[in-house]
């Protein structure tokens, strides 16, 4: 059963902007070392069945599948962290740790340091369990190392 969180976490040191990338983008509000918590990926949450049974038109999604297959939708409660682009030379990285309460949660930190108004990357490290080509996932990062896909770097 899904539930939405009652409360958003805070992410006082990421901004939302316009970004060069794609779309909106979240942008570090001040310096921040390696490590730094940017903040709680939140959202309604879904089973495996339930996500399975959702219909996908091709519009921009902010799904998160986790490691115990709950899938966090952004889109639904989410708070700025929805925002982090892809990149294939990351600046942050998601972790996966248990609340309390037993709550697989996903937070965000950096993994090198920022300087303020930079824009925070993750690795999307997509996959495609239907086999579609790279192709139908482009990356934009520009960077000197870009995969071209955002897709899963299985080599």
């Amino acid at each position: 059963m899904a539930k939405l969180r009652k409360h958003h976490s805070s992410t006082p040191c990421l901004r939302v902007g316009p970004s060069e990338v794609h779309g909106l983008g979240a942008f570090a509000t001040r310096a921040l070392p390696a490590f730094a918590l940017l903040g709680i990926y939140e959202g309604r949450r879904y089973s495996q069945q339930e996500i399975a049974a959702k219909v996908r038109d091709g519009q921009l999604t902010y799904l998160f599948t986790l490691s115990n297959r709950e899938t966090i939708d952004g889109a639904k409660g989410g708070n700025g962290t929805r925002h982090l682009n892809h990149a294939c030379d990351p600046n942050c990285e998601a972790d996966e740790e248990y609340d309390d309460a037993g709550q697989l949660l996903l937070k965000f930190q950096t993994i090198a340091p920022v300087n303020a108004g930079d824009e925070l990357f993750i690795d999307y490290c997509l996959t495609a369990d239907d086999g579609p080509p790279a192709s139908d996932y482009p990356c934009r990062c520009g960077s000197p190392n870009c995969r071209g896909t955002m897709l899963a770097d299985l080599g």
